[in-house]
């Protein structure tokens, strides 16, 4: 988590864009000149719309990356707008990751997963790379990869992780994240608003649902804190809850906490500046539509635009979301 922190201080910006494209969000005209490219390579339908989407996918991804790698500390593709699209969409997915990583920024995989013993091994391994073939050396004291260290397909330096099934859903990741010296993010209280009917349920010895995991999040965390006191252990809290913010700061002192819910989902800057420490740490707030999806707000949209233009417009009205956003945190957080 140091590594995460620092850039957001190098930056001053505590903001991430969440990479979660889908056919409404991606221009047509970018799209459509995939076509005859696509049509050259596959012969079944179904194969040729995956692959199609995936490279549109990944060319408007790149063009967002490069708009606001200078001033953005972080990414966080969503994996299930990729796997939507089968193969194809895992390998745009991937390759975006991998894209944003080269550009310098700390790449968070929203990937959610959740479940018990070897499952949850398994699913460690976005962490941890390629699992060590049988009776080969690792070459790495992870335990995974090649002779010349891990594999790693998917270049994400977090993911997030539903905590539902308790510690033995949870402690799997959390060693990867040791052994690879990666991060997770585990769902504490999320933006939606139907979340209240399960993190809000009230415990029969006091306090709600989300509380107790937040207090879980912290002690899961206590072995791998950083240098600047946060653990390798965050949490995911919305922020359309803001009211409940200071106390959740409160409770979780050495927890780094992924904020989604900004811009589109309501949450203001406003809303989030309690999330933060006395130093301004301790938060990345995350917008995805607000930042990616801003072009089609834009003055200068027109539908018979090619599709070099519509990727410039894309990536000209990302940046200025981006800045737009990055400025009202900075208001807000560095008081």
């Amino acid at each position: 988590m140091d590594r995460l922190i620092e850039a957001i201080e190098r930056m001053r910006n505590p903001s991430v864009i969440g990479l979660d494209p889908t056919p409404q969000l991606v221009p047509s005209q970018l799209i459509a000149s995939y076509a005859d490219e696509v049509a050259a390579m596959v012969e079944e339908p179904e194969e040729i719309a995956a692959l199609q989407l995936a490279t549109a996918y990944f060319a408007f991804n790149r063009a967002i990356i490069d708009a606001v790698s200078d001033i953005v500390p972080a990414v966080k593709p969503q994996i299930a707008m990729y796997e939507a699209l089968g193969p194809a969409g895992v390998d745009a997915y991937a390759m975006t990751c991998e894209y944003a990583q080269e550009c310098g920024l700390y790449v968070i995989g929203d990937i959610k997963r959740g479940d018990i013993g070897s499952t949850a091994s398994a699913y460690a391994h976005h962490l941890t790379g390629v699992p060590a073939l049988p009776g080969h050396d690792s070459g790495s004291d992870t335990g995974h990869g090649g002779a010349e260290g891990p594999d790693d397909p998917w270049h994400e330096d977090a993911i997030t992780v539903n905590p539902y099934l308790g510690a033995d859903g949870v402690m799997p990741f959390v060693e990867a994240a040791r052994h690879s010296g990666k991060d997770i993010f585990v769902l504490v209280h999320t933006s939606n608003p139907s979340s209240a009917q399960l993190q809000e349920l009230e415990l029969k010895d006091g306090g709600m649902v989300h509380e107790r995991v937040a207090r879980l999040v912290e002690s899961w965390g206590s072995s791998t804190r950083g240098s600047y006191g946060y653990s390798a252990v965050g949490g995911v809290y919305g922020a359309t809850f803001a009211a409940k913010a200071p106390s959740v700061r409160a409770s979780l002192p050495h927890t780094m906490l992924l904020v989604p819910g900004y811009g589109a989902q309501g949450g203001t800057a406003a809303d989030v500046a309690d999330l933060f420490d006395t130093d301004g740490r301790g938060a990345i707030v995350s917008s995805s539509r607000g930042i990616i999806g801003a072009w089609r707000h834009a003055d200068r949209y027109d539908d018979s635009s090619s599709a070099d233009e519509s990727l410039s417009l894309v990536a000209d009205s990302a940046r200025l979301a981006a800045v737009d956003m990055r400025d009202a945190l900075r208001s807000a957080v560095y008081r």
